[in-house]
């Protein structure tokens, strides 16, 4: 299973709690589209997993910036993934961004809002934010890679599931 988080908006931890802890936990690895705002809170998600794979968000220091790339490729499973934190250019720039990756995947945050999009042959992933959720549901996103593809679930941090979906 991966699992996948997005604006942790931190100044000194992790904060991951209930399901996205066991998560983090359990992972093979985790993907984080930015945001962490500290190096506290990025040195606190890489000691709960040391298989993280992240990317700066738009409000994280200069600290960070320098440790982390603005968009990064990811293979899970059978599945190639670009992360980013966000799209400068909607729809069309997310798309390109996979094309240009040879992704199907894109996994992105920013807006605090969980959701997951088809954008003809992509699909584009926000989990939402795990800790500050800005009016939307605490959630994160896992990911259970299948032969053909992935089983994607987006979680609360309670455990109810908000959406569910496939990457193929």
């Amino acid at each position: 299973m991966f699992a996948v988080l997005s604006d942790t908006h931190s100044q000194s931890g992790h904060e991951l709690a209930g399901r996205a802890r066991d998560a983090v936990r359990d992972a093979e690895a985790v993907v984080h589209a930015g945001d962490f705002t500290t190096e506290a809170a990025l040195d606190a998600l890489h000691d709960a997993s040391e298989r993280l794979h992240a990317v700066y968000g738009n409000s994280d220091t200069s600290a960070v910036r320098d440790r982390l790339p603005e968009s990064r490729t990811v293979e899970l499973g059978p599945v190639r993934a670009v992360v980013t934190h966000r799209s400068r250019s909607g729809a069309t720039g997310l798309r390109l961004l996979a094309r240009q990756h040879g992704a199907t995947l894109v996994i992105r945050g920013h807006t605090h809002r969980p959701a997951v999009e088809t954008l003809g042959d992509v699909t584009v992933l926000n989990p939402g934010s795990h800790a500050e959720p800005r009016g939307n549901p605490r959630a994160h996103a896992e990911l259970e890679p299948r032969e053909d593809g992935l089983d994607g679930t987006i979680y609360t941090r309670g455990g109810d599931v908000v959406e569910a979906f496939r990457v193929e």
